[in-house]
């Protein structure tokens, strides 16, 4: 009987999934693009003269609705002087004012996803740095700075919001059932792409982001296909090691992370503990994922036919890597 009743739930479960992938292909590349941080840089030239770069990501010829609010005793000094570089747009223009009272706003921040990286370099060496989210889109110049701690939390975000980098992670706990065989293999996807991201910030090894991209959402479809099949049937690579694809799937997920810092750039005195930060940041948000993963397996077990859940959530991956690699190739061509 259980065999008799178990087709008409798998094929409600596959239908379901169809539509969960055709509401997310409406709206998850968008989604996946809006979360591209901007960047406010204010760097005091002569006393109380500020020259300003705003820069903002462009995605699919479009900038995002966001404008710096400054305080009211900013006043402009030069107009401003816009530059185009296909994937953002840089804004330059000199204000004079202090940067020591009232507060700085981000217009239109609390309704998007985007963070913004906001850097103040004063004419005496002082510095202040903030990562403004949506739930927080001003900062209050007359409050102490958390300083680089910033890129801590910039790290965090990019991978629980980098909606393939958590889908990769997720399908690597669902194909590895030994624990201490996925300890190996997330480890070695740390290590690779903790080393692919600090060649590509360092500027010693450059890949176009939009390749990137495409490879990235490859990974997340060939990682689905082998869930899909049967383990006896899977490649004898990914089956009797995993560590190594986990690895060579890892080297180009750190390219990808290194896009996020391309945006703002990094603190030329400060590159090696930012840059620490936000990889230390990347690592705490993948824990996360794992940890939430493994819990809700855990829970699933008790409570739902565990195996029908893993499926509808593979079909779903697949589908949807698929349509970003056919949207992120196309792109390129």
């Amino acid at each position: 009987m259980n065999s008799t009743m178990k087709k008409p739930v798998e094929w409600l479960a596959e239908w379901l999934a169809g539509w969960l992938v055709l509401l997310i292909l409406i709206s998850g590349s968008a989604l996946a693009h809006e979360i591209r941080p901007a960047y406010l840089q204010m760097s005091e030239i002569a006393k109380g003269e500020f020259e300003v770069l705003w820069k903002m990501p462009v995605v699919e010829d479009r900038r995002l609705p966001l404008e710096p609010v400054l305080p009211d005793e900013c006043t402009p000094t030069s107009p401003v002087t816009p530059t185009y570089t296909g994937a953002a747009l840089l804004n330059r223009w000199n204000v004079a004012c202090s940067l020591r009272a009232g507060s700085l706003h981000i217009s239109g921040l609390s309704r998007t996803l985007t963070d913004v990286m906001v850097v103040i370099d004063y004419l005496n060496g002082d510095r202040r740095s903030q990562l403004l989210r949506a739930e927080m889109p001003s900062l209050d110049l007359t409050e102490s700075s958390p300083g680089i701690w910033g890129y801590l939390n910039l790290g965090i975000e990019h991978l629980l919001f980098g909606i393939d980098h958590v889908l990769f992670v997720i399908g690597l706990v669902l194909y590895i059932k030994d624990r201490w065989a996925l300890l190996k293999t997330v480890t070695a996807f740390t290590l690779a792409h903790s080393i692919t991201l600090a060649l590509s910030v360092l500027d010693l090894v450059r890949l176009s982001q939009g390749v990137v991209e495409a490879v990235i959402a490859l990974s997340i479809v060939f990682l689905a296909r082998e869930l899909m099949l049967d383990e006896t049937r899977r490649s004898p690579l990914t089956r009797d090691r995993p560590w190594l694809m986990a690895m060579l799937f890892g080297l180009l997920h750190g390219f990808g992370f290194a896009g996020a810092l391309a945006d703002i750039g990094l603190p030329a005195d400060q590159l090696a503990t930012s840059l620490l930060l936000f990889n230390v940041g990347i690592e705490i948000g993948q824990l996360m994922v794992i940890a939430v993963v493994l819990a809700a397996l855990a829970l699933g077990a008790r409570l739902l036919s565990l195996a029908l859940a893993e499926r509808v959530f593979i079909i779903v991956t697949g589908v949807l890597a698929g349509f970003w690699t056919i949207d992120r190739i196309a792109l390129l061509v």
